[in-house]
């Protein structure tokens, strides 16, 4: 507390306190230190100079940019505001893209893994908790475990995702699945495209010179640990969005071909010990036509934006993993810090202890999670899995695809709406400073990173500032829908 009082009684204070809430809120801004001046194109006079060795604390405090709620959750509301109008405007219109793409052929499609063995599962049927595994006879597995569960798990329930019996649990077939997951979507996507011109009965040049298939996903990560996507896809003429497609390319021909590509497509992975593995998606596929009736019903654009981006911002650590890389705290080498079993060893400095700080016995995870990311890092010790970068990606679990990811021309781009914000930010900044549009004037700037994040004494008044700029934001964003 006495801390807490030096920083505010410190005369600097409400400057730093007007960058906190300036960063929208950010838990971990960067600190810059540098200058930056406005200069006239014609004239080469200095219109305005910034500099951050006149700022009370000596640097300028940036937003992260996380994307994770669990690291940054006022990075990331903004973040998912993205998504959600990068999906929305791919099926309503806007932000660049002409309104009449309602009109085109779009599904909700979700795709999953299959099954490495039985985990307790959540159950409900018409808003009644079901038991979670009913099993007449009381089978027991090849370990002794019973393969029932009477239990009713609800939402809450560390049990949820975990598996019945650990070691009948497939975890290297799970992993080496989670790892491949990218590729399996984008041979999905290739497979699509042939059974669609299959369907229409042409060949698929000729299909791609009449039809474009476009498409914005997300990758959620269920209890048990593993990735399924949720996907729009849509139909366009070759055009992209500004194109409508044949009146023989329907939604209900988008429909049927979904699910039938989905189970054509393979991918083959070395399995140490067992020469090769097969990976596919699961038998859990979900497509549903994206419809607006005129009475409202159906499954409404922005019912579908706003699922879509509610789990762009989550990862792994909703699965019950950690939200950092491993590595070792003493020579901060990733990567470098053995998963035997007992205490963790760098194999570069000989730290002991020191996987991410911890010993890995000690991660604050779930049993689950610890057992695939020791697989993720036996298997990452492989010579022929030495592509797959398990090690660096085991506190993903394996998987180390993007989380959302669209084609070229489904809509306006992350980049774009970035740009778009900076640009009215920057607009705002000349106006309070009387400064001529960009089209007279050139920015000369250097900056250099000098740090991250708070003093403990700061993060407990920043993140009362932050809570406030973060619940206004929220309130002028309903004002905004409102009207």
């Amino acid at each position: 507390m006495r801390a807490v009082a030096e920083v505010i009684s410190a005369p600097g204070y409400e400057r730093w306190a007007r960058q906190v809430a300036a960063t929208g809120g950010c838990s971990a801004p960067v600190r810059l230190v540098g200058e930056s001046q406005v200069i006239d194109a014609g004239t080469g006079e200095v219109l305005h100079i910034y500099r951050t060795a006149d700022e009370p604390t000596g640097h300028l405090l940036v937003a992260c940019g996380n994307r994770r709620g669990a690291v940054c959750p006022a990075c990331s509301h903004i973040y998912q505001r993205d998504v959600f109008h990068l999906i929305r405007s791919g099926l309503s219109g806007g932000k660049g893209v002409p309104e009449a793409v309602r009109e085109h052929p779009r599904v909700f499609a979700t795709l999953t893994a299959p099954s490495f063995g039985a985990v307790h599962t959540q159950r409900e049927r018409n808003g009644k908790t079901l038991v979670c595994r009913p099993r007449r006879g009381g089978g027991v597995c090849g370990h002794g475990v019973p393969e029932r569960c009477g239990a009713r798990h609800d939402g809450a329930d560390i049990r949820v995702g975990q598996p019945i019996c650990p070691d009948c649990y497939d975890y290297a077939g799970a992993v080496l699945w989670q790892a491949h997951a990218g590729r399996l979507w984008h041979r999905f996507t290739l497979e699509l495209r042939r059974q669609l011109a299959r369907r229409a009965g042409m060949s698929r040049r000729r299909f791609d010179a009449l039809v474009r298939v476009s498409f914005a996903k997300v990758a959620e990560y269920q209890r048990r640990g593993l990735v399924h996507f949720h996907a729009v896809i849509r139909l366009d003429g070759p055009g992209g969005h500004d194109d409508p497609p044949p009146g023989w390319a329907t939604a209900q021909l988008l429909a049927d071909a979904v699910p039938e590509a989905a189970g054509l497509v393979q991918v083959l992975s070395p399995d140490p010990g067992n020469g090769q593995r097969v990976l596919a998606w699961g038998d859990q596929i979900d497509v549903r036509a994206i419809v607006v009736r005129g009475d409202g019903g159906g499954l409404s654009d922005e019912a579908v934006a706003g699922y879509i981006a509610k789990y762009a911002s989550k990862g792994a650590e909703s699965s019950g993993t950690i939200d950092r890389r491993l590595s070792c705290g003493r020579c901060k080498g990733v990567g470098t810090v053995t998963m035997a079993r007992g205490p963790a060893v760098c194999k570069r400095c000989g730290g002991v202890g020191t996987a991410g700080g911890l010993d890995l016995d000690r991660l604050p995870v779930t049993e689950h999670a610890r057992r695939m990311i020791r697989t993720c890092w036996d298997l990452g010790g492989r010579p022929e899995l030495e592509e797959l970068r398990l090690r660096p990606w085991a506190h993903m679990l394996g998987f180390r695809g993007h989380f959302a990811t669209k084609s070229r021309r489904y809509s306006v781009t992350l980049s774009t709406l970035r740009q778009d914000r900076a640009e009215h930010k920057t607009a705002e900044s000349r106006q309070r400073n009387g400064l001529p549009g960009p089209e007279s004037t050139e920015v000369l700037a250097h900056w250099r990173f000098a740090g991250q994040g708070y003093t403990e004494a700061q993060e407990i008044l920043a993140g009362h500032i932050s809570q406030r700029a973060i619940t206004a934001r929220r309130i002028e964003e309903q004002r905004r829908e409102g009207a």
